[in-house]
């Protein structure tokens, strides 16, 4: 006697839907800096389509470069990002000490070259 095979096929309406082009396109909603000192500055940046915290941390990274430059300085030294995602929606809040010479510390960057880098990539600056 054959054995009978019996083949049972999942509901389509099951999965998830076939991602699309549009949700890997990061959606950049915007920058508000805030001045906490001549020197010390917040930047809160929100996006959609992050594909990982670091998107936003770019994003937040190219606003630090845009704003020391409009400033007429040229580095910058992160002291800190907090990135969370609500709904869909990712945001980061951003505190960066500006300066016209390198400053102390690790986590400097080059103005210039970063906002550069931005332009490259698409991202905005301030």
């Amino acid at each position: 006697m054959k054995a009978a095979w019996i083949i049972t096929a999942l509901p389509l309406a099951a999965c998830d839907p076939v991602p699309t082009a549009e949700q890997f396109i990061p959606d950049y909603r915007g920058i508000e800096t805030q001045l906490l000192a001549d020197d010390l500055v917040q930047f809160d940046v929100e996006m959609t389509n992050a594909i990982t915290m670091r998107d936003v941390e770019d994003y937040a990274e190219c606003a630090a470069a845009g704003y020391t430059l409009i400033r007429g300085w040229g580095f910058a030294r992160h002291l800190r990002t907090n990135v969370y995602e609500e709904a869909g929606v990712w945001k980061a809040d951003a505190v960066y000490t500006i300066s016209p010479a390198l400053p102390r510390g690790i986590r400097t960057i080059d103005a210039e070259v970063v906002a550069a880098a931005c332009a490259e990539r698409g991202i905005p600056t301030v």
